[in-house]
């Protein structure tokens, strides 16, 4: 299949996709203008699933799908049990531990995924490490989020496997070395502090190929429309938010239009433009911005490792970081004219019980089955954010691309977004907009911005 034909395919299962939605109640026919959001933030969080971080009674009680055990190999039907935010241990998120765990969309093979202790204590890692659930004490922030506006149940990661080819997809819609390829980026590289376009020359990334192998090899350094050129095409204000220049969840920095890299001063950094303009290093300066009125239409939020709710290398202050972002916005001039939606980029080897779906019954430049991986948490946060709802429709990582295009009459890149939904379910935009009510947390703005510690990398993804 040519490109061309490819793109109107891919328009056309997008528009399928809606149809179907809108005939089954998900949806509303005549979708309603996005005109009255004028700023899109997009918060992302680390490696956690809807089973594993949301064992919230007040969502289940709403009709959120959270399983409170889940079976193992052996058939054997294993109960979640809980373990703090801040753990000891992580688990395996490779591609190779999607397979394993997917089995073949039994969802059965989660204890055949590897864990990795941090700690030397005799308990590490506890019996059935793969199937836990957040302690709900760690995570109120969350839950008040959730319960307040609207928390997707359906929400898949575009890619089967872990944080760089993940973080990819939420800024061009694919994790492809070039236009039109085939293959995509499937994992990470050995060195995650290091990598994109200012990567040691050595380091490669395994790509994917139509048949779900890993059948080949390249620098992590690709050539492609992302969002960000769409925005600048409209002059839509944008920035990237993140703590480091070169490790794996700074997407910008793969993408060699965007980083044109250099050595300085004995270093390879990115010096083009748009990374000068936009790409700002120092996530807490997100803050800031919000509170002297400079906040970009468009921004990306990333956090640093001790913030960010990946397995064994938080320090449990993810929950309040992103609710003071949110409180941030919500209690300044922005709020009735923004939405917020956050997410977590991998389901980072934890259980959950959702099977992923088939999107494409072919082998296409998608190719087979590397189109979703598993369920990973998204908060709709707006004023026109449908209260306490529970969406059921199928989004992904192309969902917020698609959202975000729409708001500012942007085009398609014709990757994850041009099939994707638009999130329209999550929204009344005939109700009056709401007013905002404070999260409370255990931490306060201040203790992000007076935190000069040295910014932690993902350490393994």
């Amino acid at each position: 299949m040519n490109r061309g034909a490819w793109l109107l395919f891919s328009v056309l299962i997008g528009s399928a996709t809606l149809l179907l939605s809108s005939l089954n109640g998900c949806g509303g026919v005549n979708p309603p203008s996005k005109s009255l959001i004028h700023n899109v933030v997009i918060i992302v969080q680390e490696n956690r699933t809807p089973d594993n971080l949301f064992q919230d009674p007040v969502l289940i009680a709403n009709g959120a799908d959270i399983a409170t055990s889940g079976v193992n190999s052996k058939g054997q039907t294993i109960p979640l049990t809980s373990a703090p935010l801040a753990d000891t241990y992580d688990v395996n998120h490779e591609h190779v531990a999607f397979v394993e765990m997917y089995d073949g969309g039994k969802m059965d093979g989660a204890d055949q995924v590897a864990v990795y202790c941090v700690s030397a204590e005799t308990s590490c890692p506890p019996a059935n490490p793969q199937f836990k659930f957040v302690n709900p004490s760690d995570v109120q922030p969350y839950f008040a989020l959730a319960e307040q506006y609207a928390f997707a149940d359906r929400m898949f990661q575009t890619n089967e496997g872990p944080s760089f080819p993940a973080h990819q997809f939420l800024f061009s819609g694919t994790s492809a070395p070039s236009a039109g390829s085939n293959l995509f980026a499937a994992e990470n590289p050995v060195d995650t502090s290091d990598t994109g376009c200012t990567a040691p020359a050595g380091q490669t990334v395994p790509l994917i190929d139509p048949s779900g192998a890993e059948s080949s090899r390249s620098y992590p350094c690709y050539e492609h429309a992302t969002l960000s050129d769409l925005l600048d095409s409209k002059q839509v204000s944008w920035r990237y938010y993140t703590p480091l220049g070169g490790f794996i969840w700074t997407a910008p920095n793969a993408i060699q239009h965007l980083c044109q890299a250099q050595t300085v001063d004995g270093q390879s950094k990115c010096t083009a433009p748009a990374w000068t303009n936009h790409v700002v290093l120092n996530q807490t300066q997100v803050l800031t911005d919000i509170a002297a009125q400079h906040l970009p239409q468009v921004s990306w939020i990333i956090p640093t490792g001790l913030e960010s709710d990946h397995a064994a290398y938080n320090d449990g202050s993810g929950p309040s970081w992103v609710a003071q972002v949110v409180n941030a916005i919500g209690n300044s001039p922005y709020w009735p004219n923004t939405t917020i939606l956050i997410t977590w980029d991998d389901w980072g080897g934890w259980y959950d019980h959702v099977p992923p779906p088939q999107v494409l019954a072919n082998c296409s430049e998608w190719g087979c089955g590397y189109v979703y991986g598993f369920r990973v948490p998204l908060i709709v946060v707006s004023p026109y954010a449908r209260r306490g709802y529970i969406s059921h429709v199928r989004h992904d990582f192309g969902s917020i691309l698609k959202f975000t295009e729409d708001v500012f009459g942007l085009p398609t890149l014709g990757y994850a977004d041009a099939y994707a939904d638009d999130l329209t379910d999550c929204f009344d935009f005939d109700q009056a907009p709401r007013q905002f009510t404070t999260i409370s947390t255990p931490l306060p703005a201040e203790y992000f911005l007076n935190d000069h510690r040295p910014p932690t990398d993902p350490d393994d993804d």
